[in-house]
C-alpha cells in the first residue's frame, strides 16, 4: 500500500488528478511495499510522476496454458466449474463440483485455488466454494450498466464533506485490497491512499472484513498462506487475534485499522454489497490517528447503504 500525507497551502483548492510534480521524500517507517509520503504540493498541485501507477502484487506469471481443438483447455475447465457451481445454488463443496465437470478432484482443486487468488471464487466455512467479489462485481456493472466508482463518487463526496478526512473504494484482489477510487478533503494536512496501490487484508479494515466474510476458515487458511507479516507494532500477527477482531467487526457492520498498517494513520471501514448480498467492495475513512472519531462508524454505514441502494438501481446520477 503507498500512503501520503499531503500538505496544500490553506487556500489552496482540490486539486485535480495528476500532472506530476517531480520529487517525493519516503518516510522513514517505509518498508517493500509500502511507503509513508510526506509531499509539498506545487504551484500546479501535482503528484509525483509515480503517484498513479499501480503497485506489483508479486505474482508469478503462469505458464501459456494448452490448448485443445483451438480452445484453452484451462479456461473450459474453469467455465465448467462455474457452471457447476451455478446448478447448485452458487455454493458448492469440491466433492460435487469435481464429480459434476468429470474433473479429477486434485485438477478442479487446483483450478479453483487459481480463481480465488483472482476474486473468482473464494472458500468458506467447511471448503465450500462460492462466486468470489471480482466476479460478483462484474455481474453488478453488467446489470447496472454503470462503473461502480463513477455510482459511489458522490456519496463519497458527501462522507468527505460530514468527516473532512479522506474517504476510499477499494476492490478485493487475491490477498490483498485495490485502492480504486477516492474522495480528499479540502485540508493543509490529510492521508491519501493512491490509486492503484494495494494492501494485505489483515492490515486494512475493509480487508478484515472481507476475510471474515468467508468464515474461520478462510481466515486461517490467508494466514498460513501470507504469514501475516508485521507492517507496524500494531499489525495483528496472530491468526486468533485476526479472527476476533475481524469477526467481531463483520458482526458489528465496520471494523476499525488501528496503526496496523501505517504509524499515524487510523481507518474505518464497511462492506458495500451487492443486490444479493454479498460483499462487493469496500468504503473506508483514512485519518491521522488522532483525528479519527469513533462516532463516524454511523455516517460511513450510511454511506454504504445509499452507494448499495444506487447499485440496486442502476442509477448515474
Amino acid at each position: 500500500m503507498m500512503t501520503q500525507i499531503d500538505m496544500l497551502p490553506p487556500n489552496a483548492s482540490h486539486p485535480p488528478p495528476p500532472n506530476p510534480a517531480p520529487s517525493q521524500e519516503r518516510g522513514a517507517n517505509s518498508q517493500e511495499g509500502q511507503s509513508t509520503t510526506l509531499m509539498t504540493k506545487d504551484a500546479a498541485g501535482g503528484l509525483p510522476a509515480n503517484a498513479y501507477l499501480p503497485q506489483s502484487s508479486g505474482r508469478r506469471k503462469t505458464p501459456t496454458p494448452a490448448t485443445v481443438g483451438g480452445s484453452i483447455q484451462v479456461i473450459d475447465r474453469l467455465v465448467a466449474l462455474l457452471d457447476a457451481l451455478a446448478r447448485n445454488g452458487c455454493e458448492a463443496s469440491l466433492k460435487v463440483l469435481a464429480a459434476e465437470t468429470g474433473l479429477h478432484p486434485s485438477t478442479a482443486f487446483r483450478i479453483l485455488a487459481s480463481a480465488g487468488e483472482n476474486g473468482l471464487i473464494q472458500r468458506g466455512e467447511g471448503g465450500r466454494y462460492a462466486f468470489g467479489a471480482r466476479l460478483t462485481a462484474w455481474a453488478a456493472l453488467r446489470q447496472g450498466e454503470t462503473d461502480i466508482r463513477e455510482l459511489a463518487r458522490p456519496v463519497m463526496e458527501w462522507l468527505r464533506d460530514q468527516v473532512e478526512e479522506t474517504i476510499n473504494l477499494t476492490l478485493k484482489e487475491g490477498d490483498e485490497v485495490v485502492y480504486v477510487e477516492r474522495a480528499t478533503p479540502h485540508r493543509m494536512m490529510r492521508v491519501e491512499q493512491v490509486i492503484g496501490s494495494r494492501a494485505p487484508l489483515h492490515v486494512t479494515a475493509v480487508g478484515k472484513l472481507l476475510l471474515a466474510s468467508g468464515g474461520e476458515t478462510a481466515v486461517k487458511d490467508y494466514a498460513a498462506r501470507t504469514g501475516l507479516p508485521a507492517y507496524t507494532k500494531y499489525t495483528l500477527t496472530r491468526v486468533e487475534d485476526l479472527w476476533r477482531q475481524a469477526s467481531q467487526g463483520l458482526t458489528e457492520g465496520y471494523a476499525f485499522d488501528n496503526e496496523e498498517a501505517e504509524i499515524g494513520v487510523g481507518c474505518i471501514g464497511v462492506l458495500i454489497r451487492d443486490p444479493a448480498g454479498e460483499p462487493l467492495a469496500g468504503l473506508s475513512i483514512s485519518a491521522p490517528r488522532e483525528r479519527r472519531r469513533d462516532e463516524w462508524t454511523s455516517l460511513i454505514q450510511e454511506a454504504a447503504q445509499r452507494i448499495e441502494e444506487r447499485l440496486s438501481k442502476g442509477r448515474r446520477a
